[in-house]
C-alpha cells in the first residue's frame, strides 16, 4: 500500500470498454520491445500470453471478461504469494531478467520501492495519465509518484469501525464517534466482562498502525525527490495515537494479540471482541470465516479526535503494475487499465471481495443501496463511500517500506502496553540507518 497526493484532477469523461483502446493508442508513444511497440490497440490485436501474478480470490471470473473482449489475449493467472512473498520472487524476477511476470499486483505500500528503482514500467507512455478521473484521489495519489505513473489502482480500503450491534445493544452503548468515546465505551465493555476487550491491536502489523496514524493527521514519512527522504515518528499525530493506545493496552481495555489467527477469528465470533478497526475490505472475511456471528456486525465510520470531525485513512489496497522485464508492455499495460478502470471488469472486481477504487462505482445508486448479507443486511457501502471521500491528504510511503514494515515487530511490537512511543522511536531509528546503509539521504525532525 504508498502515496503523493495529485495537485490536480483532470475532467475526462468516461469511457466504454471499446473506446479505451482508442484512448489508449492516441495516448501511446513510439518504442517498447514488444510485438505491438507502444500502441496497445496492436498489442491488443496480436496473439500474446500475459503472466499475471496476483493473490487477488475468484480473478478468473473477471479475466474470462477480458479474454472475451480481446481473444488474442490469453492470461496466465498465478498466485506468487501475497505481500512480502511475492516481492521477493518479483525482486529475484527483475534482478535476473527472466521468469517474472508481464503485470503484478502491488500492495500500495511497496510501490514506491519498486517503481523509484526503476523497475516499473511508467504507464504514462501508454495512456495511464489520462485516468486520474476515473480514481479516488486517495487510491491515485498512490500509484501517481513524482513524475511518473506506476500502477492503475486496483482496490482501495478506506477506515471503517465494525462492531457487534449485538453485543453493543446488550450493553445499551451506542457505538462510539470519537476516540474519547470509544475509551469510555471500552471501560464499559471490560466491566461487563473481564475476559471481553472493546477491540485487539496487532504488534505485527505496521499496516494497522500506519492507518491510525494517517487518520490522526500524521504524515511520519515523505519522499522529497528520488533520493531524499524525511522520517517523523514523533510528529503530533503519532503522540495522540501513542498515548491513547498504549493507556488502551495498558488498562486491558485492548487486546495486543496477533490478528488472523484461529484463536483472534474464534475470538471476534464469541463476542470477546467488540469492535474491529479496518479497511472495506473487511465484510467478506467476516462473513467467511465467522458465518454464525456474521449478522450480527455492523459498519460505522472511524472514529475522530474532535467530535463534528470526519477524517479517514486507508488501511489496505494494490495496484496493478508491470514489471520492466515484461517483454509485453503494451499488451500488458493495456490489460493492467481495462482489468481497473473499465465499468464491467471494476463491477465483477467488486463481486469478488475488492472494495473499488473508481469514482464511478463509489457513486453508483445501485452499489450504495446494496444490503450487505454479510452485516445483518446493511447498506454499508453508503459507509465506506463516504470514508473513500474523506481519507486524509499527504500521506506517503517510504522508498523501502517494505523493510520498515518488517522490523515493525521487533521494535513498536514490543512495547505495546509499555510506551508505544519509546517503539515509535526504536523504530525511526532502524528506519533511518537502514535508509542511509541504502544511500539515501535520510533526514529526521
Amino acid at each position: 500500500m504508498t502515496r503523493t497526493t495529485p495537485s490536480r484532477r483532470r475532467l475526462l469523461a468516461l469511457v466504454p470498454a471499446a473506446a479505451l483502446v482508442l484512448g489508449l493508442t492516441a495516448c501511446g508513444s513510439s518504442g517498447g520491445s514488444d510485438g505491438g511497440g507502444s500502441d496497445p490497440a496492436k498489442a491488443l490485436d496480436t496473439p500474446t500470453t500475459l503472466t499475471f501474478w496476483t493473490w487477488a480470490p475468484n480473478l478468473d471470473k473477471t479475466v474470462a471478461l477480458f479474454e472475451q473482449k480481446y481473444p488474442k489475449i490469453k492470461i496466465n493467472l498465478v498466485n506468487a504469494g501475497q505481500s512480502a512473498t511475492e516481492y521477493t520472487k518479483l525482486q529475484t524476477a527483475i534482478k535476473a531478467g527472466s521468469g517474472g511476470p508481464d503485470v503484478a499486483q502491488i500492495e500500495y505500500f511497496a510501490l514506491p520501492e519498486f517503481a523509484m528503482s526503476k523497475r516499473l514500467v511508467d504507464l504514462k507512455e501508454y495512456g495511464a495519465a489520462g485516468l486520474e478521473s476515473k480514481f479516488t484521489p486517495s487510491a491515485w495519489s498512490q500509484v501517481a509518484i513524482h513524475d511518473g505513473v506506476y500502477a492503475v489502482p486496483q482496490d482501495t480500503g478506506p477506515m471503517a469501525m465494525f462492531y457487534n450491534k449485538k453485543l453493543l445493544d446488550q450493553l445499551g452503548i451506542e457505538p462510539p464517534k470519537t476516540w474519547a468515546e470509544f475509551e469510555a465505551a471500552a471501560v464499559r465493555i471490560k466491566a461487563s466482562d473481564p475476559k471481553r476487550f472493546i477491540a485487539s491491536i496487532d504488534p505485527s502489523d505496521a499496516g494497522g498502525l500506519d492507518s491510525l496514524l494517517w487518520q490522526a493527521g500524521g504524515r511520519p514519512f515523505q519522499q522529497k525527490d528520488a533520493t531524499s527522504v524525511s522520517v517523523n515518528l514523533q510528529d503530533p499525530g503519532a503522540r495522540k495515537v501513542s498515548e491513547l493506545w498504549t493507556s488502551l493496552v495498558g488498562r486491558k481495555l485492548v487486546d495486543p494479540a496477533p490478528g488472523w489467527t484461529n484463536e483472534w477469528w474464534q475470538s471476534m465470533n464469541t463476542g470477546q471482541y467488540a469492535m474491529w478497526i479496518t479497511g472495506a475490505w473487511a465484510p467478506g472475511n467476516i462473513a467467511s470465516t465467522i458465518p454464525d456471528t456474521a449478522k450480527d456486525w455492523r459498519a460505522a465510520p472511524v472514529p475522530q479526535w474532535t467530535a463534528g470531525d470526519a477524517v479517514s485513512a486507508e488501511n489496505g489496497g494494490s495496484a496493478v503494475a508491470v514489471p520492466s522485464t515484461s517483454k509485453n508492455k503494451a499488451a500488458a499495460a493495456a490489460f493492467a487499465i481495462w482489468l481497473n478502470s473499465d465499468p464491467e471488469a471494476t463491477r465483477s472486481l467488486n463481486r469478488n471481495g475488492l472494495f473499488p477504487a473508481t469514482t464511478e462505482l463509489l457513486n453508483d445508486p445501485a452499489f450504495l443501496d446494496q444490503p450487505l448479507d454479510s452485516l445483518g443486511g446493511q447498506k454499508a457501502n453508503q459507509v465506506f463511500a463516504d470514508s473513500s471521500s474523506k481519507v486524509g491528504k499527504g500521506w506517503q510511503y517510504l522508498p523501502y517500506q517494505v523493510y520498515a514494515n518488517s522490523v515493525f515487530k521487533d521494535t513498536v511490537g514490543q512495547t505495546f502496553g509499555t510506551g508505544i512511543d519509546a517503539g515509535l522511536g526504536a523504530w525511526q531509528k532502524r528506519i533511518v540507518e537502514y535508509g542511509t546503509q541504502q544511500g539515501f539521504k535520510v533526514t529526521t525532525p
